[in-house]
């Protein structure tokens, strides 16, 4: 039997912790009731299922369980918050955001322009962080929202956080950051953040597809987008998904237990893969090397063919070019493009991201099968230092 191809694509997505399927499973069969029948045991039995997984929920980011909003995943969340607080405050209806924004926000905004709605799109520097001078600079009489994701999908870049925070408080602008590659790999306190609005999803923690969650602080009001049954306060519409609720909140159990231990040995792993690619000479980092989180890592690799490289790695090796919706419509990276990248480094880039079920053994072996497509790949092009 073929041995089974080693996942360093997790920035896309996460295969489920066992663990997690484990609680899930009862709520299929067993607790099937709709938490909003108030008046019998079935209904009782998934509310307080919700009701608990809520609680993880929150300890996770530091949040009062009241404040949190599930949704089907983070592009829910996004529309819900971008389009929740624009239409609510029309007099405030300027948004300031960051260009190498996750495409569910970029997307978005275009929509809210579309509608005639101005959005500042911020540059970042060769590191793909923004400045805080050219944010502060930006910032007009009306500016009704500062949205700058927390770490980004492509290169794990994470932006100063606290201190768009405190600038967005001074400046009494509410502050969105899109957290999903962020939450539960690396602290995320909305609290100490200073942070209005928050969103992740479950299936980049280890958790299952279709479940997501938009922290509102309590002080924020939001125009609902799903009209119907009043759920959630009115903010979101539609019967709760119970099950992926619960495999939620016990994801987020989960990482914040381990969340510490899973960095410091997916960093350490990363780190060896990134220097044993580099000794072969022309292998460069796209992003910080301090600055970014701990299990991923985007190389340009000279002499080595995008597409076709992957290809001929995809029956041992699963990694990527960038973010998997890009991928989609097979269009060069936006995140390396405002990073000041020329379309050949790009075409040349790759992203790849460990996660918690590898094991040394798979890093090892995906460091052996890298070199040996590297070197392959450069002899066919003629590529020679």
């Amino acid at each position: 039997m073929p041995q089974s191809p080693i996942y360093l694509d997790h920035q896309s997505t996460t295969p489920m912790d066992p663990r997690v399927l484990e609680v899930m499973l009862p709520y299929f069969t067993k607790i099937y009731g709709n938490p909003s029948s108030r008046n019998h045991v079935f209904g009782w039995e998934a509310a307080e299922g919700v009701d608990e997984a809520k609680e993880k929920c929150a300890q996770l980011i530091g949040a009062h369980p009241s404040e949190l909003i599930f949704t089907s995943g983070a592009t829910e969340s996004i529309n819900l918050a971008l389009k929740g607080i624009l239409l609510n405050q029309p007099e405030k209806n300027h948004i300031i955001t960051c260009a190498t924004e996750h495409s569910a926000v970029l997307d978005t905004c275009a929509s809210l322009e579309a509608l005639g709605y101005p959005v500042t799109y911020l540059p970042v520097n060769e590191h793909g962080l923004i400045c805080l001078e050219e944010l502060e600079a930006a910032i007009r009489a009306d500016t009704g929202l500062i949205c700058i994701h927390f770490a980004n999908n492509e290169t794990g870049a994470v932006q100063p956080i606290t201190k768009i925070g405190e600038l967005s408080r001074a400046k009494n602008i509410p502050f969105f950051s899109d957290a999903t590659q962020a939450v539960g790999k690396i602290p995320v306190s909305v609290k100490q953040g200073g942070v209005d609005l928050v969103c992740f999803s479950g299936h980049k923690m280890y958790g299952p597809k279709g479940i997501g969650i938009l922290y509102k602080r309590k002080n924020i009001s939001l125009k609902a987008q799903l009209e119907g049954g009043r759920q959630q306060a009115g903010f979101r519409s539609g019967t709760l998904n119970v099950p992926g609720i619960i495999g939620l909140g016990e994801a987020c159990a989960i990482s914040r237990l381990e969340m510490s231990e899973e960095a410091s040995r997916l960093s350490e792993w990363r780190d060896e893969l990134e220097q044993e690619l580099m000794r072969l000479g022309g292998v460069h980092q796209n992003g910080p090397t301090d600055t970014r989180l701990p299990h991923c890592s985007n190389l340009y690799i000279e002499g080595v063919s995008g597409e076709a490289f992957i290809l001929s790695l995809g029956s041992k090796l699963a990694f990527s070019q960038g973010a998997a919706c890009s991928s989609v419509t097979r269009q060069l990276s936006h995140v390396l493009l405002a990073m000041q990248k020329s379309p050949e480094i790009i075409e040349s880039s790759f992203r790849f991201s460990l996660g918690r079920f590898n094991t040394k053994y798979e890093i090892n072996e995906a460091k052996e099968q890298l070199k040996s497509a590297i070197l392959s790949h450069r002899i066919h092009q003629g590529y020679s230092f």
